[in-house]
C-alpha cells in the first residue's frame, strides 16, 4: 500500500477552483454561505476514489468500508461507487461524540456493536467532518486492536483547528474554518443533510 497522502488543502483549492461556474446551487434561506458548492464535492470526491483506489489496488476482497452514520451517508455512499474495487465490505458503525445543539471537544464513545470480522482486512473509515478527532481515533484503536491488516481514515472535511491537525488522517476532502456547517450530509438537529454542498449555518437559524 502506498504511504503518500494527499495535500488536502492544494488539491480542495485546485477542485473549487475548477468547479463549474455554470451550476450554481439553489441555497437554502437559513444557509449564510456556501463553503463548498456540489461541483466542487463531486470532483473531489472522484479524485478520492481513485487516489483510495490506486492505494489498494492489492486489496481487493479484502477491503472493508466503515462510514461513520449518520453524518458521512450521503459522502460514503457517493465514494464507494467512486472506488475501482468491486468487491469490499461495506459495515456501518456509530459513534456518540455530540448532543443536537453544539459539538463538543470530546467523550467520543462507539453505539452498539463494533463491525465484525476485520481480522486480516484492510480497513478504511469515512466520517463527514473531523474537528476534535475523538471519533477517529477511538475507531482506529479498537480496529487495530480487532486485527485489521491496516487502518485508514478519510473525512470530508477537516477544521484547521489543533486538535484536528494533529490527528492523523489519511484523505481529506476539504479543509474549513472553524464554524458550523451543515449540508452532504451535516445536520443541525437532524435538519440540513440533504442540501448537496456544504454551507454555514445562519447563527439565527441555530436558536430556533
Amino acid at each position: 500500500m502506498n504511504s503518500t497522502t494527499n495535500n488536502p488543502t492544494h488539491d480542495a483549492h485546485d477542485h473549487l477552483r475548477h468547479a463549474t461556474a455554470a451550476h450554481v446551487d439553489r441555497i437554502h434561506e437559513d444557509i449564510d454561505r456556501v463553503l463548498v458548492p456540489s461541483a466542487a464535492i463531486a470532483s473531489r470526491v472522484r479524485a478520492l476514489g481513485a487516489m483510495i483506489g490506486e492505494d489498494y489496488a492489492h486489496a481487493d476482497g479484502r477491503l472493508t468500508v466503515v462510514p461513520v452514520m449518520t453524518g458521512s451517508l450521503l459522502f460514503a455512499a457517493d465514494l464507494v461507487r467512486a472506488l475501482p474495487q468491486r468487491r469490499m465490505r461495506i459495515q456501518l458503525t456509530t459513534v456518540s461524540s455530540y448532543g443536537g445543539k453544539s459539538t463538543t471537544s470530546g467523550g467520543s464513545s462507539v453505539v452498539g456493536a463494533l463491525p465484525k470480522h476485520l481480522e486480516g482486512h484492510h480497513v478504511l473509515i469515512v466520517d463527514d467532518i473531523l474537528d476534535s478527532g475523538g471519533t477517529i481515533r477511538l475507531l482506529r484503536a479498537e480496529f487495530e486492536a480487532c486485527g485489521a491488516a491496516s487502518v485508514r481514515a478519510c473525512v470530508l472535511l477537516r477544521k484547521r483547528i489543533p486538535s484536528a491537525m494533529a490527528t492523523p488522517c489519511e484523505y481529506v476532502g476539504f479543509e474549513i474554518g472553524d464554524e458550523f456547517v451543515v449540508g452532504y450530509g451535516l445536520d443541525f438537529d437532524d435538519l440540513y443533510r440533504n442540501l448537496p454542498y456544504v454551507g454555514s449555518l445562519r447563527k439565527e437559524a441555530q436558536v430556533r
